[in-house]
């Protein structure tokens, strides 16, 4: 395979649509094509990151102003973007991200219900305008989301413990986010079969790991 432009990933959607399975499956490509690339997630990703994220996600902070979660959810996402982000990118290595910018319009813009546009407008400014190339966006009802989410070990997070009607509003956010920016987003079915979603992802992703 020719190389190509290191390339900026985010996968997106909600909690227990598969997004660590699809990063996997990105990984090993990259990894048998020979091309570099590293992985991370928001929030965290860095000291500074990870640190916030305890914070952030810790279901004793239920009574979190919301301003005060955009903000921190800021901080983490502008440490990231400046200290990991773009250094590889620069350095031709590609970044696979577990969320970005798009998770904050998504949960606190339609989840919670804060304005769109000064929640653009500030990840912008923390970001300089930094956005993925590419958006894996994994979409399915929030029915089969929590019927995962069951299926895990230890106590769901402060954000997982959400109503599932903020959930709703999240996936139609998402969707709604895709439906503005379809160059973008690459919207899979994550309600189907593991080997059909790998499947429809790599048949979707292909023209992307083509030479810029």
């Amino acid at each position: 395979m020719n190389r190509t432009r290191a390339k900026f990933i985010s996968f997106e959607g909600i909690d227990g649509c598969g997004k660590s399975t699809l990063i996997s499956e990105l990984a090993s490509w990259l990894d048998q094509s020979q091309i570099p690339y590293l992985l991370t997630r928001e929030p965290g990703g860095t000291r500074l990151g990870e640190n916030i994220r305890d914070l952030l996600l810790d279901p004793s902070y239920r009574d979190m102003n919301q301003q005060t979660e955009v903000l921190l959810y800021t901080a983490s996402r502008a440490q990231l973007a400046a200290e990991v982000v773009l250094p590889a990118l620069n350095e031709g290595v590609w970044v696979l991200t577990d969320r970005y910018i798009d998770a904050t319009l998504a949960y606190q813009g339609y989840g919670r219900g804060l304005d769109l546009k000064p929640l653009r407008g500030i990840q912008e400014w923390a970001t300089n305008s930094l956005w993925p190339d590419k958006t894996i966006l994994l979409d399915c009802e929030v029915r089969i989301a929590f019927e995962r989410l069951r299926d895990r070990e230890g106590e769901p997070d402060r954000i997982e413990q959400e109503k599932r009607s903020f959930h709703e509003r999240v996936r139609a956010g998402y969707l709604e986010l895709a439906g503005l920016e379809p160059e973008r987003f690459i919207v899979l079915d994550a309600a189907k079969p593991l080997d059909e979603v790998i499947r429809d992802f790599r048949g979707a992703f292909h023209a992307v790991l083509e030479p810029a």
